[in-house]
């Protein structure tokens, strides 16, 4: 759900180029009917391959601001897409990766490149940059260089350390707010949701098919649920609860995380043979938090102190691809007292960059305007210490990345009930494990949209499952794609896929990559491009 990592830093320049009540705005954010969409001009499509997506086109599409004033003020949505080459032609597929704050625009590459020749072919996939992303104009930088480290501990063991994280906080909020107070009003799931419909109108479809991981999911169901009539496919793979938009999915992320953590802790146990960390995945948890407690009083390198610790080892809550370049890093440290691997570890995944700090500043312009959060600090407090007692791995770290939602200086709306009973046959694809969106969000949503079908990756906890090496959920993807059919059964879910096995372990003497030997280019790129927190 969240976008931390610079992961599509590249992508987009390639391409491109005191705490007081807010009442919640009710009007902006309503799912009541749909704004009347002006005639577009089509996008002029013009080459922007890369070496590993050589046919990829990019375009830009003015939309409104302001949806409710579609003659005022113009923003610029960048576009890419990989054209249909079929005689069978089924129209646009707009994929999405998640954020707030993902660039799209590598994505619609990777998916016309990892679906099947046949089925890809008859898509136009688009790509787009969300309004204030990457290569979108104005894109949203609200405070730069905020997660520079070193960071105060994000465990406020005594009240100046709470007060130090949250000054950062309002100082967030505060820079947001005086930079971009034109801008902040607009920069929702709703407004961006209308944007894809302007994307519609432009590629002159009547209907779309769509296509999204994480925060996506959610981008995708509110889209349906405004404009039922215009979705033909709807694919949402590793689905937000829109039950607890935003601060309670953001606790329970916590717990789910928590979780992850110490299956990625038993991992490192079962392979002791070449981590040497020991046997017993409880001995092992503790030697890594006497790691976290040794950084926060002398940082490895001066950049790696207990916050940027956790930075590193959240993404391997998203993807178990990184778990054995994460563990040599702990090994090295624990057994050898050798930073150098952790402080390059941080630098590949836990590091944010000026593509981080946009989806950063977009992450939490949507997420505190989407929806209310609690407005005094002592219910914050208080939630997060309890969620710390059970779930430390990343209760307080988690609720800092948050905090500026308790200052943010715009009115909130209120999350759209997604709920939809008007829709084609949708298929919605999610892991057991999976930390970043629990796998209730996806029980939660094939209730909510009738005529859905629910697939399961039993025991994964990989976050974006789908193109990622996993034939069995690939083919019930490309099935439905092809033909719109999708998979019945008699429980809750109606198909299950087994697992991918979990990555054989790295030697510690090998080089430190971002990914195992043995996990998938596929997995390992989809992941780079869904980031992490996102």
């Amino acid at each position: 759900m969240k976008k931390r990592a610079a992961a599509l830093c590249g992508a987009a320049a390639v391409l491109a180029g005191m705490i007081t009540s807010i009442p919640a705005d009710a009007s902006a954010g309503s799912a009541t009917a749909p704004r009347t969409t002006l005639t577009t001009a089509k996008p002029t499509w013009k080459k922007c391959g890369t070496s590993r997506y050589p046919t990829l086109q990019c375009a830009s599409l003015k939309v409104p601001l302001d949806h409710s004033k579609p003659h005022g003020r113009q923003i610029t949505l960048a576009l890419s897409r990989v054209a249909h080459t079929a005689k069978t032609y089924q129209g646009p597929l707009l994929v999405n990766p998640g954020g707030p704050g993902g660039s799209g625009l590598s994505l619609a590459g990777f998916v016309a490149s990892s679906l099947p020749k046949a089925v890809a072919a008859q898509y136009d996939v688009i790509g787009f940059d969300p309004r204030g992303v990457g290569a979108s104009r104005p894109a949203l930088d609200c405070r730069p260089g905020s997660f520079n480290p070193v960071r105060p501990d994000s465990v406020p063991s005594t009240p100046a350390i709470e007060k130090a994280n949250l000054d950062r906080a309002k100082a967030f909020a505060k820079a947001c707010g005086k930079k971009y107070a034109d801008l902040l009003p607009y920069i929702d799931t709703v407004s961006a949701v209308r944007d894809m419909d302007s994307i519609r109108a432009a590629l002159g479809a009547k209907k779309i098919n769509y296509f999204g991981y994480s925060y996506g999911t959610y981008l995708g169901a509110v889209y349906a649920k405004l404009y039922p009539q215009r979705v033909r496919r709807l694919v949402l793979d590793s689905i937000v609860d829109p039950s607890g938009v935003w601060y309670e999915d953001n606790i329970g992320q916590d717990y789910a995380f928590n979780d992850r953590h110490q299956a990625f802790m038993a991992w490192v146990a079962k392979h002791d043979a070449t981590y040497k960390l020991g046997t017993d995945p409880a001995g092992v948890e503790a030697k890594w938090y006497a790691m976290r407690g040794a950084l926060a009083k002398n940082p490895a390198g001066k950049k790696v102190g207990a916050s940027e610790l956790e930075d590193t080892f959240i993404p391997g809550g998203y993807y178990n691809g990184y778990w054995p370049s994460l563990a040599k890093a702990f090994a090295a440290y624990v057994n050898d007292k050798n930073t150098a691997p952790l402080v390059a570890a941080y630098e590949n995944l836990g590091a944010v960059n000026a593509s981080g700090d946009n989806g950063y500043s977009i992450y939490t312009a949507v997420q505190c305007r989407d929806a209310s959060w609690p407005r005094d600090w002592n219910q914050w407090r208080k939630d997060n210490w309890a969620v710390y007692g059970k779930a430390p791995f990343m209760a307080w770290n988690n609720a800092w990345y948050n905090a500026p939602c308790a200052f943010w200086p715009t009115k909130t709306l209120r999350p759209v009930n997604i709920a939809n009973r008007a829709l084609p046959p949708t298929l919605l694809f999610q892991a057991t494990n999976d930390a970043a969106t629990p796998y209730q969000g996806g029980v939660t949503v094939h209730h909510a949209l009738r005529g859905s079908s629910l697939v399961v990756e039993q025991g994964g906890g990989n976050h974006g499952i789908t193109l990622s090496g996993n034939a069995c959920l690939d083919k019930y993807l490309a099935t439905y794609l092809t033909n719109g059919k999708v998979p019945h059964g008699s429980g809750v879910a109606d198909a299950v896929c087994k697992k991918l096995p979990d990555p054989e372990p790295q030697s510690t003497k090998a080089a430190l990559s971002t990914a195992s030997d043995g996990a998938s280019s596929a997995g390992a790129t989809l992941h780079g491009l869904l980031g992490h927190r996102g």
